[in-house]
């Protein structure tokens, strides 16, 4: 299910009988989604959040097969689930998580691979594979020691604690935290903001980050100035400084 406000386009994760639970109609539908929102040039950020009070249990047991061979465990993995990941990797879009409930496990991986991520004050997360004797199976390997460090992500994943929202804040797990009451509406509100942003700047300043953490200092820096030429020669970088200098509000259009 999506929603589009103002050049943010919202997915929603909506299989609220089951916390939001991800099967592959379910993926099949996230990965267009998130499609159609990489092409659309209407549409200047996406916010991922999941609906009523849960953001993504994981993965939905019924739509696993328990009995399968290795081969077809990561045949489903890689043709499936897989798919999510390596599709927002190539966005150069902000993607934001809401978490408003619950996200547990792969659920939890999937919000870790947004650039940005919000969570509701009363929301918990849990690296829970170690609970059931798995494995972090959709990039939470990749992406937990990257975002709050080695150790801190192996204590995460061996414990499979549930965690609050503050205590994920704290840890630079999500970026902000806040109220229950009116979540949607605020975070919507954030996205709204990014999305009036400069957009040409917006994209390669996460592109630049991006490849920044792979490069050494000097390849980072020849980067750079490509880039800055770049935005230096757009539309929208010519009305911020005449609206600096005309003292008013710039209008950006993304050109």
């Amino acid at each position: 299910m999506t929603e589009f406000y103002d050049g943010v386009y919202v997915i929603f994760l909506n299989r609220p009988k089951q916390k939001n639970a991800f099967n592959k109609l379910m993926i099949d539908q996230w990965v267009e989604a998130l499609e159609h929102a990489k092409m659309n040039e209407d549409i200047k950020v996406i916010l991922i959040t999941g609906k009523e009070n849960a953001f993504c249990s994981g993965g939905d047991i019924n739509d696993m097969q328990a009995d399968s061979v290795p081969a077809q465990t990561k045949d489903y993995l890689w043709r499936n689930v897989h798919r999510v990941a390596l599709t927002i990797h190539d966005i150069d879009k902000p993607i934001i998580c809401a978490i408003n409930g619950i996200a547990v496990g792969a659920g939890l991986d999937m919000a870790l691979m947004a650039d940005i991520r919000i969570m509701a004050e009363t929301a918990k997360v849990s690296e829970g594979y170690i609970n059931i004797g798995l494995i972090p199976g959709d990039g939470g390997a990749y992406y937990l020691p990257r975002i709050v460090g080695y150790s801190k992500a192996l204590e995460l994943l061996w414990s499979g604690d549930f965690i609050s929202a503050n205590e994920a804040k704290e840890m630079g797990l999500v970026n902000m935290v806040y109220p229950s009451e009116g979540f949607f509406e605020k975070s919507l509100e954030y996205a709204k903001v990014l999305a009036a942003k400069p957009q040409i700047a917006v994209r390669l300043i996460k592109r630049t980050v991006k490849q920044s953490i792979k490069s050494d200092l000097s390849s980072s820096l020849d980067l750079v100035s490509s880039h800055f030429a770049i935005v230096k020669s757009t539309e929208d970088h010519k009305e911020a400084v005449n609206a600096f200098l005309q003292k008013r509000k710039p209008v950006f259009t993304g050109k």
